[in-house]
């Protein structure tokens, strides 16, 4: 009875966390291009042209993301102002659940350790509450651990035949990581190709049964990706995002996770407490979580946007270390108290979650000018371009940076920074307006040049308009 509690008591901590990190929620520049897509999509069908910047218009676009775009306007239809954050709860919970449905013995084992890694995990997802498409991501990679993570336990175990469908449905709704499916099945079945020890770690031999399937798995679900609207091309298409030089070193969310930074010790603390967890326990290490936690940890290293991917794997395989512990007489209470404050903390903040502000950069007047304007040929920054397209109106460049790179980005980089040769870059483009950050070296440039009039101007930005004789 005591332990149908505890489950039923934990269950409630996932719930109140998911309502916790809600309060976290964030709009960001790339929501306002992505909901735009979803509207035109919805309205007309997936689309593989691009249709919202005067410079690449018409240009073939890889929008690997259709699908949730589609998603997303669909519930502001249903769900208006708060559809948002509807997206993240759904998408939270959904997450969640998998990882306490599958790991729903183990959490009791340490309740203390469980904790622990729990607030590890809230912390490192403060960043990601987005309306965004990695946010389904997430539950897809939990699943496909998940499933892999059943046969490798069980041989029988015929779930791991929904991993392709899964990967059908990850290239439509974010194309861009859907190539985890078949990469993690490679790992779990390199993995089981040997039977040996190394010291405390342990390699385990699949069976044929399980090496079959892992097999046939795998294939099905390279092929699932390629079942998409742009075919073949979503294959590789993360491959040649990663060779992108100009376009990682410039994305703030596609950086290292650097020391610089005070916030990124949280990641570097996670990893250390999973590496003192692992070989310190009592038990041998499989060599299959040493193998997942290294490829998760390095992409997080390389990249802040793959922070969760590391958390999300280990809950699977972390709480197998740990010996059973006995249940602290203060238990029911400590997890009673969290849930009450992770839950006051949203209704104390539900206010701000419900009145949600859909403006960061640009707000009504200096929209309603550029359309009184109707520029041919705006430059803007790469930060207002998703409220720019938002409001219908054509862009120089946007958060689609994979589309841009191929064309313009690295002109734009030269243009806003004032770098290179970027007086002929202004004259190549032939620029009629200007709407340009302050702080941005091209305002100093377009203030001191008798050639532009400066025809709106707020405490951020200021519009010029290109002077014709």
């Amino acid at each position: 009875m005591k332990k149908n509690k505890l489950y039923i008591l934990i269950g409630l901590l996932f719930i109140s966390i998911c309502v916790f990190l809600l309060t976290f929620f964030n709009v960001e520049p790339d929501y306002f291009w992505h909901i735009k897509a979803g509207e035109y999509m919805f309205k007309n069908g997936p689309i593989t042209h691009d249709v919202f910047s005067w410079i690449v218009n018409g240009k073939y676009w890889m929008c690997h993301e259709w699908l949730f775009e589609i998603i997303l306007y669909s519930l502001k239809l249903v769900f208006g102002n708060i559809h948002t954050v509807v997206y993240c709860f759904i998408s939270l919970i959904s997450l969640l659940l998998i990882i306490f449905v599958h790991n729903k013995e183990k959490l009791l084992k340490n309740i203390p350790y469980t904790l622990m890694y729990m607030t590890l995990f809230v912390v490192l997802s403060l960043g990601y509450i987005q309306a965004r498409p990695h946010m389904m991501s997430f539950s897809f990679i939990a699943l496909t651990i998940c499933l892999l993570c059943d046969l490798y336990d069980n041989e029988d175990s015929k779930k791991v035949y929904f991993l392709p469908l899964i990967a059908v449905l990850w290239s439509n709704v974010h194309g861009g990581s859907s190539n985890l499916s078949y990469i993690f099945c490679i790992m779990f079945l390199f993995s089981g190709l040997f039977s040996f020890k190394m010291k405390r770690i342990e390699f385990k031999k699949l069976n044929k049964k399980q090496i079959y399937k892992y097999l046939i798995v795998m294939v099905l679900c390279m092929i699932g990706i390629c079942i998409n609207i742009h075919g073949f091309k979503m294959f590789i298409y993360p491959y040649e995002n990663m060779l992108d030089t100009t376009m990682l070193n410039n994305i703030s969310e596609w950086q290292s996770t650097s020391l610089n930074s005070i916030f990124n010790y949280s990641y570097y603390i996670f990893l250390l407490i999973v590496i003192i967890s692992i070989f310190f326990s009592n038990r041998k290490v499989r060599f299959i979580d040493l193998l997942l936690f290294v490829f998760t940890a390095f992409l997080g290293v390389k990249s802040i946007r793959f922070w969760l991917y590391c958390p999300i794997v280990m809950s699977f395989v972390i709480f197998d270390y740990f010996d059973d512990r006995k249940l602290d007489k203060g238990t029911f209470p400590i997890i009673t108290i969290l849930i009450i404050g992770l839950v006051g903390t949203f209704i104390f903040n539900f206010n701000k979650v419900k009145n949600i502000d859909y403006q960061i950069f640009i707000d009504n007047k200096v929209v309603n000018k550029i359309k009184k304007e109707n520029p041919k040929r705006l430059f803007n920054m790469y930060d207002y371009g998703g409220e720019l397209v938002y409001h219908d109106i054509k862009v120089f460049i946007d958060g689609r940076a994979d589309l841009y790179s191929k064309y313009n980005y690295k002109d734009y980089l030269d243009i806003s920074m004032g770098e290179g040769d970027y007086i002929k870059l202004i004259d190549k483009y032939d620029f009629d307006y200007f709407l340009v950050d302050k702080e941005y070296p091209i305002y100093d440039y377009l203030k001191d040049n008798d050639q532009y009039d400066s025809i709106y101007k707020n405490k951020k930005m200021v519009l010029y308009k290109k002077i014709v004789n």
